[in-house]
C-alpha cells in the first residue's frame, strides 16, 4: 500500500474505537452501580464481640485483690502475696491509686489473705 491513500491510520482508529468501546462497558457495569448506590456504612469490627478491655477498669485476665493509696504499702503486700506463692503484680487506677492484681484464681485466697493480715 501506498502511504499516501490513508489506510496506515486505520489500525490507530481501530485500536482509539476498541478503548472507547471497553470504556462504555466498563463504565456501565461497574461505576453506575456504585454511583447510583449509598455506600454501605462500615461495619464495627469489635461489635458484638468480648472486648479484653471493655471497661476501663477491666485488667483482663487479673482481677484486684487490694487497692491502696501508697506504693510502698502495694509492694508490701505484693511481698505477702509472694510469699504464700501467689503471683501478684501492681498498676494504677483512674483515680491514682495503686491497684494489686492477680489471676481470677487466685482472688479470693490473696483477699482473705491481705485482709487477715496486720496492718503493713
Amino acid at each position: 500500500m501506498a502511504p499516501g491513500n490513508g489506510w496506515y491510520l486505520i489500525g490507530p482508529l481501530i485500536a482509539v474505537a476498541l478503548v472507547g468501546f471497553l470504556g462504555v462497558i466498563f463504565w456501565r457495569m461497574g461505576l453506575q452501580w456504585t454511583i447510583a448506590r449509598e455506600p454501605e456504612p462500615v461495619p464495627d469490627p469489635y461489635a458484638g464481640s468480648l472486648s479484653i478491655f471493655g471497661e476501663p477498669d477491666d485488667y483482663g485476665l487479673l482481677c484486684p485483690a487490694a487497692v491502696t493509696a501508697d506504693d510502698e504499702v502495694a509492694d508490701d503486700i505484693r511481698r505477702l502475696l509472694g510469699d504464700a506463692g501467689i503471683r501478684a503484680t501492681r498498676t494504677y487506677d483512674r483515680d491514682g491509686r495503686t491497684v494489686v492484681l492477680v489471676f481470677a484464681e487466685h482472688v479470693e485466697a490473696a483477699r482473705r489473705l491481705v485482709g487477715d493480715s496486720p496492718p503493713l
